[in-house]
């Protein structure tokens, strides 16, 4: 979609672009809103609350949430989201940039989250009885005032479920897991408007673990963060929710706008694309025994070997979790990535080394 200059927002056929007058772009262009968005999310308050205690860690891998728990808190950029979603147009779903239109698509998600993005939808009802349905999951009842509607307080669930006891059966530990996933899914990949509670309406989805890894959680989180973009992009929003992570790492990965330069080599290759796209795929072995394919000595049998409880591939997400420098590309200047992004050229976008798909 063809614009009227690099310092004109407006569309030159606004027979798409419908929405121009609501648009965040238009109130910058007439200096009516100059104010940075702020993200909301609060992984990091997540994972100081809740240290995962180890015996809970299969249950994670199982429900194929074991790589988001890895790739942890991300210092979000909020000048970077705040120019994104200044060219980001809900009619088309797309960034409207000067090279041409960019988004993120689901082979972002699977490979830079390591989220499934096939299989059964994640759906469910919102017709639930919350002191049952938690009391058979979780094993506890929340009280009133740690409920807000069909949503419950993060920090509730960490204060209830995070500590298990030395003789913690597998019950327990389930139930534990639970409440560890729920609070993921609120904090990191659908949290809410303050980025506190999140809804139950996720919880019966976690009911079997083995279940859980199935469905398409990819999908669901490109379709939330879609219509988070598509709201925070219209009328004078000051915020945005949805998984803010994804769409920062995506734009370190596809653009030179706010990028930062490795500290030091980064120690986590582009993955390859089959090793990305399922939860299942892992990259543990079985240890080797010393014995393995001796013949049995003495008429006694080998002992039968360990296995190491695998794990999931490498996110590509991971390689950022490792020192950063700004000094050739500086960051947080919303007024140097509209620049940035106003001067953008053909050989600036796609700068990821894995595969693109039409």
């Amino acid at each position: 979609m063809a614009f009227r200059g690099l310092h004109d927002a407006d569309p030159l056929d606004p027979s798409v672009l419908i929405l121009q007058d609501r648009h965040r772009s238009h109130f910058v262009e007439t200096d009516q809103l100059q104010e940075v968005l702020r993200p909301r999310q609060q992984m990091r308050a997540f994972l100081s609350l809740w240290r995962m205690d180890p015996r809970i860690r299969p249950y994670v891998i199982r429900a194929g949430f074991y790589g988001i728990y890895r790739l942890g808190h991300i210092i979000i950029d909020w000048p970077l989201i705040t120019c994104l979603v200044e060219r980001w147009r809900p009619e088309t779903h797309t960034f409207h940039v000067p090279v041409g239109e960019m988004t993120i698509i689901l082979q972002d998600v699977a490979i830079i989250l390591g989220l499934r993005i096939d299989g059964p939808a994640v759906t469910g009802t919102c017709m639930l009885d919350v002191a049952e349905l938690c009391g058979e999951l979780l094993g506890v009842t929340p009280p009133a005032d740690a409920l807000r509607g069909l949503t419950i307080s993060i920090r509730w669930l960490c204060q209830q479920l995070s500590t298990l006891g030395p003789d913690a059966d597998e019950v327990a530990l389930e139930r534990s897991a639970r409440g560890f996933l729920l609070a993921l899914i609120g904090s990191f990949l659908f949290p809410d408007k303050k980025g506190v509670h999140v809804h139950l309406c996720f919880l019966p989805l976690l009911r079997d673990l083995t279940q859980t890894s199935t469905y398409s959680w990819g999908g669901a989180v490109l379709a939330h963060t879609y219509r988070e973009l598509c709201r925070a992009s219209l009328d004078h929003r000051c915020g945005i929710s949805g998984c803010i992570t994804l769409i920062q790492l995506w734009s370190w990965e596809r653009l030179h706008v706010g990028r930062p330069d490795f500290g030091r080599s980064a120690p986590y290759p582009a993955l390859p694309l089959a090793h990305a796209l399922h939860d299942d795929d892992v990259d543990g072995v079985v240890a080797e025994g010393m014995d393995d394919g001796l013949p049995a000595e003495h008429g006694v049998q080998p002992e039968p070997e360990a296995e190491v409880e695998p794990e999931p591939a490498l996110l590509l997400g991971c390689r950022w979790r490792v020192p950063l420098t700004r000094v050739l590309n500086p960051s947080g200047v919303l007024l140097l990535y509209r620049d940035q992004l106003d001067a953008q050229t053909s050989d600036q976008r796609w700068l990821t080394s894995f595969p693109i798909y039409a």
